[in-house]
């Protein structure tokens, strides 16, 4: 019964940070997990736990080209996602959004698979209207440094829908918003990760602007089980919807408690903001709540520590070697 019940299950980005514990999750259900990645930034080391369970695979893979498998399910978690890494090559990553939904959208179009779009909060560019719904158009500056991740990630949700109105397929789309927690990139340059080995290394604390504004961070914990059971849910549900925690901190109100957490000295240092950096962001998770039955539970409090210990202990290996 349970080979009956196992599903083939494509993650793209499976050795990012969301994808790894995805990955993870997947396996734990007993399910035939592909994992698809090309190591820009995803991490080996992510994975390395993984190697050796028979029912996962690795392949070294762009999305951005066509890939050849037969699946079931596919989550399409495939794109640089912080500031950093996005706008190293912003032509590439326009390309990995559109070109790599045009691919997998055709594999699951060939496959007949389900198939989940990570979007993301982004989309909303710099809000007008907070918190944000999914009805909520965005302010996006389409010429902007951000717009390649942006506007990509907007086009990639285009073609979801249009492949849902043109081919009756059954997709999934969901709005991140800010995740954080262990196997974060620890070089990305996202606020949590920053903070914190800033803090660890005594370094000074980047504070873009005045510290005002603000963003709501969601446990990795509960991200995945959003992701899941919206790919759970039946041929009439598509979203968008929004995953995220509600929970709304300032970026002066996080360094504090990372300064409190690490025990560190480090001083906070204020910069100018970057170009269409949004000021406000937060979710509105009314209808992941309605239609999965879904809601981040784990605190700023409760999960910040855990992503603490972790950095702790990756500096520790490296300076152990």
């Amino acid at each position: 019964m349970k080979d009956i019940l196992r599903k083939r299950i494509l993650v793209t980005g499976g050795a990012g940070f969301i994808g790894s514990h995805l990955c993870e999750r997947l396996l734990a259900q007993d399910h035939d997990v592909i994992c698809v990645d090309n190591f820009f930034t995803g991490r080996k080391a992510n994975i390395a736990h993984l190697i050796g369970n028979p029912f996962f695979e690795v392949l070294r893979h762009d999305v951005c080209f066509p890939l050849y498998v037969e699946v079931d399910e596919i989550y399409n978690l495939a794109c640089p996602a912080s500031p950093i890494h996005y706008q190293h090559d912003p032509v590439q990553t326009t390309k990995t959004s559109v070109h790599g939904a045009i691919n997998m959208l055709g594999l699951a179009k060939r496959t007949g698979a389900k198939i989940l779009q990570a979007s993301t909060s982004e989309v909303y560019g710099d809000p007008t209207l907070h918190p944000q719904p999914e009805s909520y158009w965005g302010n996006v500056n389409p010429v902007g440094s951000r717009a390649c991740y942006d506007e990509g990630k907007r086009c990639a949700e285009t073609l979801f829908f249009d492949y849902r109105r043109q081919y009756d397929m059954p997709i999934k789309v969901a709005r991140i918003f800010n995740t954080y927690g262990p196997r974060m990139h620890p070089h990305d340059g996202r606020v949590v990760s920053n903070f914190i080995m800033q803090a660890l290394e005594g370094e000074a604390i980047t504070l873009y602007g005045d510290g005002s504004q603000s963003r709501s961070f969601c446990y990795v914990d509960d991200m995945v089980e959003g992701l899941m059971r919206l790919m759970a849910t039946g041929h009439e549900v598509t979203g968008p919807i929004n995953l995220g925690n509600p929970g709304e901190f300032t970026m002066r109100e996080l360094a504090e408690q990372v300064l409190a957490l690490t025990d560190s000295d480090s001083r906070l240092e204020q910069h100018p903001l970057p170009e269409d950096d949004p000021k406000q962001r937060q979710p509105d998770t009314r209808l992941a709540n309605e239609l999965l039955g879904w809601q981040a539970t784990t605190t700023l409090a409760e999960g910040l520590p855990r992503t603490v210990e972790y950095f702790r202990n990756l500096l520790a290996q490296v300076e152990g070697k």
